[in-house]
């Protein structure tokens, strides 16, 4: 703490956090990007759950994911912003997520190393009655480098290439940030 009272001034936030810990690793800094770009749509996210009401996001989008799930409004959001900062981060090859029912391949001159596996707003149905919702993604390394013809083995074929699984909670009662 400082002498400034009872606000600590020299606060770890998780973006302070995963920048500290990926200059440790002495890495390419392609993984740290990926997390900053994530943790950017997270707070996003989150910001969008909290104006909700205000902004007309609550209720169904009028169509359903690949799991069956009616879509709603702010799955739509969620997974625009992921999708958005994932490939402008430059880290990402492939996307796959549960709102889209194919695989986003990322154009050649975006790509990076790794897949991404995510639910932009997993719990979405509980939304109305004010449930925990949240974002879960996991992180993988991309196993080939023919990741057309060979997608779903670069995905699925090595158990050890997940890098990072993570959930979050947003929700209009609690600020993870």
């Amino acid at each position: 703490m400082s002498d400034r009272g009872a606000f600590d001034t020299n606060v770890v936030t998780l973006t302070r956090f995963v920048l500290e810990e990926g200059r440790k690793a002495k890495g390419t800094g392609e993984l740290t990007t990926l997390l900053n770009s994530m943790c950017t749509a997270i707070k996003a996210i989150s910001s969008a759950v909290r104006k909700a009401g205000i902004a007309n996001l609550y209720g169904i989008a009028g169509s359903t994911n690949v799991t069956g799930d009616q879509v709603k409004k702010l799955d739509v959001l969620s997974n625009d912003l992921v999708i958005n900062m994932i490939k402008s981060s430059f880290t990402s090859c492939v996307l796959v997520s549960e709102e889209n029912e194919k695989a986003i391949i990322v154009e050649p001159e975006r790509r990076g190393k790794y897949v991404i596996c995510f639910d932009p707003l997993d719990g979405s149905s509980n939304i109305d009655c004010l449930a925990s919702i949240g974002t879960i993604f996991a992180i993988y390394r991309k196993a080939m480098l023919s990741i057309f013809t060979q997608m779903s083995q670069s995905i699925y074929k090595r158990k050890n290439s997940q890098r990072i699984a993570v959930h979050p909670m947003e929700d209009a009662m609690w600020d993870p940030w």
